[in-house]
């Protein structure tokens, strides 16, 4: 194991099934899992009672999705070691040697998506690098940082992103220098913009778009750099260990012997909900499509009816960003969220990272041909917007902050 001391939120408490940590670091955390307990990654105190533990080793990841709900994943650490050997076998498919790697880190630790890297490179037995957020932010310093790692140049180099992150390294030379230094990079977390993709293919950029999620033990499908590079625009193909469905209304069920053994949300404090159903099928809140690959089209859990249309917020984004970026708009993001409206059922509102109003009316200019149920009837700046550090939206957050804002 390669450590490098990030830290975990740490508190004890003993359950009936076993005791629960948090706050312990990487040197500790495979000594409290090798002692039997759960560890939780949480950045606050943990909700879930302790009686309801089943018996450890694992981990509690927060799986909040899209919509801000709290959601606790408890996922045993055997379950962990499957997921890094199903990508172990995904890279060897390739032609990469997994244990001739070297993984680069930058996503967070309590998440999935950051704690599996760091766990692969340790089923692995190889080099593992956290990739600190400032220095993400500085494409020189991060260049020579990693330069200068040992192992550099004898090692395939493995980096997981999301599309946020690769946007700021493309806008810049020495970002794409060391996009192109990977042998491979993982972009998942949310959907990759079409123009965000072309970009990379471009310039040569080895992408692998995936998709996972907190329940599955992160990655269940990903296309091969290949396959990117010649214009597939899909997740790719299930891994190994992984059977996909689409069920009604084309909501993506997922079987695998990875799932969660247990959700605890906080609206049902009092027991663990399973995941799968009595078949082993959990289903998505993803709307998607299976062909040659997975697509996914969009969160069932937030598309909203306006006017007796369903709308998916998420393609609407896509488009309006994609639109911008062509018109080279100075805006880094665009949120479109539901407000109750007594005609219309739902009807949109755009968050604007901006604080420029003259920004406003060209942006709402770029919707005037979309279909009513489409166009957002209320522009509001937002400068602070941002995603999750897992570079994905929490909806609810932002919705909670326009009421506020109407308040004052």
């Amino acid at each position: 194991m390669v450590s490098d001391g990030t830290p975990i939120l740490r508190r004890s408490g003993d359950g009936l099934g076993g005791s629960v940590v948090m706050c312990v670091d990487l040197d500790n955390l495979l000594q409290e899992l090798d002692a039997g307990r759960w560890v939780s990654l949480q950045g606050t105190p943990l909700l879930l009672p302790h009686r309801l533990l089943p018996s450890g080793p694992g981990v509690i990841i927060s799986s909040g999705g899209s919509t801000g709900g709290r959601r606790l994943c408890l996922q045993p650490c055997h379950h962990l070691d499957s997921s890094a050997e199903a990508t172990a076998t995904w890279l060897q498919n390739l032609g990469i040697d997994p244990q001739q790697t070297l993984v680069l880190n930058p996503l967070p630790m309590h998440h999935v998506s950051g704690l599996m890297p760091w766990w692969r490179s340790r089923s692995w037995g190889v080099p593992h690098c956290r990739l600190a957020p400032e220095l993400m932010k500085q494409p020189w310093e991060l260049l020579r940082y990693c330069r200068s790692l040992p192992n550099w140049s004898n090692r395939e180099i493995l980096l997981s992103l999301v599309p946020t992150q690769l946007r700021r390294l493309l806008a810049d030379t020495n970002g794409q220098a060391l996009l192109k230094d990977m042998r491979l990079i993982w972009i998942g977390g949310a959907s990759l913009p079409q123009l965000l993709a072309e970009q990379a293919r471009a310039e040569g950029i080895l992408l692998a778009p995936c998709y996972g999620a907190t329940e599955t033990a992160a990655m269940v499908t990903a296309l091969s750099p290949q396959r990117f590079l010649v214009g597939d625009r899909t997740c790719g193909t299930p891994l190994h260990d992984v059977e996909l469905r689409l069920a009604v209304h084309g909501a993506l069920e997922i079987k695998t012997a990875r799932l969660a053994i247990g959700l605890w949300q906080q609206e049902k404090p009092d027991s663990l909900q399973p995941v799968a159903d009595t078949n082993g099928w959990w289903r998505t809140a993803d709307r998607a499509q299976i062909a040659k690959g997975l697509e996914i089209c969009g969160r069932l859990d937030t598309a909203l009816n306006s006017g007796g249309e369903t709308i998916f917020p998420e393609q609407l984004e896509a488009r309006l960003m994609s639109a911008i970026r062509q018109e080279e708009l100075p805006v880094e993001a665009i949120l479109l969220a539901g407000v109750d409206e007594p005609e219309w059922g739902q009807q949109l509102v755009a968050f604007v990272h901006s604080s420029d109003p003259a920004l406003l009316k060209r942006i709402a200019s770029l919707t005037t041909d979309w279909p009513a149920a489409e166009q957002p009837r209320r522009w509001v700046l937002c400068p602070e917007l941002t995603q999750t550090d897992a570079g994905k939206w929490n909806r609810q957050h932002w919705q909670n902050w326009l009421e506020r804002l109407d308040s004052a």
